[in-house]
């Protein structure tokens, strides 16, 4: 051996620095990556114990005590009670520390920005509402009422704002995944709004915006009515029309993010006109405005009765007259081919009916649904799916708003606290109507 130059290990190659940096980047690598397989299975499905991450994961019992000994040192994770082992000592059970951080969600609808405030254990503690009166509203006013809301439920909860771990805000139509989040809502007369990077003038809370159907799918596979699935389509029924297609557990975004446009598929071939400007669009025959246009102008230009459009819509429903009930039923008939589009298309084995205006929908019709699918879809694939309706209640789609910054920590394995935020003060009293909701 050359005096003055190591032997190494690997055919005599010189061990140099970058040789040492690549191993320690892929043992932190492969270490972060362990840490998230163990955080997202305790968040999703715990409490658990060790041993049953162990059998779950495929992890050693030493690096599963390893990794959540960390885990718990930093807070993340906790001791949740226990539970009989056979022959042996109980089991501890661990779960995600309900108070390690905070989620916040919003989401941007039609009539209303919604804001909630969760726990790590999905609990909402602070809610805080903003009436959209503008069917294209300005995008200047909806970033004032999401900070304004990020700022009211952060006081109202009494929480830090250095704890909450991200913003997650749902909203309609095509999200650019870039850095400024572009927005391109065609229903709202948004063409290629940077949404993220207006928000990010406001806050230095992590931001992370996405599709309302999406996050709606999101939360429904991760802890509602997906549960237990690998392939199911989640449809989101509000003033407008949704959908988020999951196949083989991962949500399908397309070429540039804007699968998942049910509501804008054609259902009456020069049919009526829709709000994209398009004719025939499903959205125009079941979204909710466009029921309660097609009731108006049947029931010779009067309005349902009601305040705002979900209120309207709720009355319509009760209406006990010929014309509602003739409505209702086309309404429930060109749900039923659009569902049956989706069974034929993707071949689910599931399909999830929510959004506020899906649910109230599904709750009175959902046998007559599943008639008229069962009439239109092939019948092998319909025989192999269930329809079901959201599990999760009216405000999903701000809870898997919430559930963006949290996958971003389960990916992560678990990160470092953010700097304490920035956030506007709040404003004077919003609309406020907190819960508690536990998963």
């Amino acid at each position: 051996m050359v005096h003055g130059v190591k032997q190494a290990a690997d055919g005599g190659r010189e061990r140099t620095a970058a040789d040492v940096d690549a191993r320690r980047t892929t043992v932190r690598d492969m270490r972060r990556a362990n840490r998230s397989v163990l955080l997202t299975r305790i968040w999703l499905d715990g409490p658990l114990s060790r041993h049953e991450l162990g059998q779950s994961t495929a992890l050693s019992l030493a690096s599963v005590s390893n990794l959540v000994g960390e885990m718990i040192a930093e807070g993340l994770v906790e001791e949740a009670g226990s539970v009989e082992s056979d022959g042996g000592r109980p089991r501890v059970l661990l779960r995600v520390a309900p108070g390690y951080g905070y989620l916040v969600g919003a989401d941007v609808g039609e009539t209303r920005v919604q804001v909630e405030l969760f726990d790590l254990a999905m609990t909402a503690l602070a809610k805080a509402e903003y009436p959209i009166a503008s069917a294209e509203p300005d995008p200047r006013q909806v970033t004032d009422h999401l900070l304004h809301g990020l700022a009211a439920v952060i006081e109202q909860a009494g929480v830090d704002p250095g704890a909450v771990l991200g913003f997650g805000v749902a909203v309609s139509g095509t999200v650019e995944r870039t850095a400024d989040a572009v927005v391109h809502a065609q229903t709202l007369g948004w063409d290629g709004v940077p949404l993220g990077a207006m928000l990010r003038a406001g806050t230095d809370i992590p931001v992370h915006i996405d599709n309302g159907a999406k996050t709606l799918g999101q939360a429904e596979m991760w802890f509602g009515a997906g549960r237990g699935v690998r392939h199911a389509v989640v449809a989101l029924v509000g003033s407008g029309v949704g959908a988020c297609v999951v196949a083989d557990g991962v949500g399908y975004r397309g070429a540039h993010s804007s699968a998942g446009e049910w509501g804008h598929t054609t259902i009456v071939y020069g049919g009526r006109r829709c709000r994209c400007g398009n004719l025939g669009c499903l959205e125009a025959y079941v979204g909710a405005e466009g029921v309660l246009d097609r009731f108006r102008q049947a029931n010779r230009g009067r309005p349902a009765a009601g305040g705002d459009e979900e209120s309207a819509f709720a009355e319509l429903l009760r209406a006990n007259s010929r014309t509602a009930a003739k409505v209702l039923d086309e309404t429930v008939g060109y749900l039923g081919a659009g569902v049956a589009n989706l069974v034929n298309l993707f071949n689910p084995e599931r399909v999830v009916l929510g959004g506020w205006a899906g649910l109230a929908l599904g709750e009175r019709y959902l046998p007559q649904i599943r008639e008229v699918t069962a009439r239109h879809a092939l019948r092998q694939p319909y025989a192999q799916t269930s329809i079901e309706l959201c599990r999760l209640g009216p405000d999903a789609v701000a809870m898997g708003a919430a559930t963006l910054p949290m996958a971003r920590l389960l990916r992560d394995g678990g990160v470092p606290r953010e700097p304490a935020a920035r956030v506007v003060p709040a404003p004077a009293r919003p609309v406020r109507r907190p819960r508690s909701r536990t998963r």
